[in-house]
């Protein structure tokens, strides 16, 4: 038993979705997985197991920010798990994307304290692994299509304000989120498999968000093209 996240090891899954909201994690698995099962409520971080298409996956909320996500994905991978994917929300900075689009992260400045802190303050690129990023960006495709770009790890979600969107842009930044970096790092030093895909909430600044269900829409093709790549992925290991 993991300190945070209670799921028994033998119903841990290999696959993982990761969101940072609980009430996401309740619909993906009461949506998209067979035999849905939830596996831990510990802490509000509910974790449900199940199938899609014959392939084991679980999903797991993470909370907000790089701590948070950190101690879960530590507990996942003790847990079994190889292949973990997030699947959330980020704010926008390039001109060419908008709100209701997704995005495959190819990778992810890390402008966070949890990278510093486990890497003890030396510079790293903060990157996903490729098998799985080619997983992602194929079936979001067949979805609708994504943007394929750089996205910007934060810890303070009001700190960059709309000044700061040129300069971040030119940078080449798509978007602005709270977890990616994090989750790259530790796939790394820990040797499994990670990917992001992310919807685009608001432009930075913009209060006004994209409607309900535009979002509602393009976090189903989000899910569904990180489900089709675990299909994917599995089948290229079978």
């Amino acid at each position: 038993m993991q300190l945070h996240v209670h799921t028994p090891q033998e119903k841990q899954a290999p696959y993982v979705l990761l969101p940072g909201d609980p009430g996401r994690a309740t619909f993906i698995a009461e949506t998209f997985f067979d035999n849905a099962e939830l596996t831990t409520d510990n802490r509000g971080l509910l974790g449900y197991q199940g199938t899609y298409k014959g392939v084991p996956v679980s999903v797991q909320t993470t909370g907000m920010g790089c701590p948070s996500l950190a101690i879960v994905t530590e507990e996942l991978i003790n847990l079994g798990a190889h292949t973990l994917v997030r699947v959330g929300t980020a704010g926008v900075i390039a001109p060419e994307v908008q709100p209701g689009d997704t995005i495959v992260a190819s990778g992810s400045v890390p402008a966070d304290g949890t990278t510093r802190q486990y890497l003890r303050g030396e510079p790293t690129s903060a990157v996903p692994d490729f098998a799985v990023t080619a997983a992602l960006r194929a079936a979001a495709e067949q979805a609708g299509g994504a943007h394929v770009g750089m996205l910007r790890t934060e810890d303070a979600f009001y700190a960059t304000q709309p000044e700061d969107v040129p300069a971040l842009a030119a940078d080449g930044v798509l978007a602005v989120e709270m977890e990616a970096a994090a989750l790259f790092v530790i796939g790394r030093l820990r040797r499994v498999a990670t990917g992001c895909m992310v919807v685009a909430s608001n432009g930075i600044g913009d209060d006004r968000f994209a409607p309900k269900e535009v979002m509602q829409a393009s976090i189903k093709r989000m899910v569904t093209a990180s489900l089709e790549a675990f299909v994917a992925l599995e089948a290229n290991a079978a």
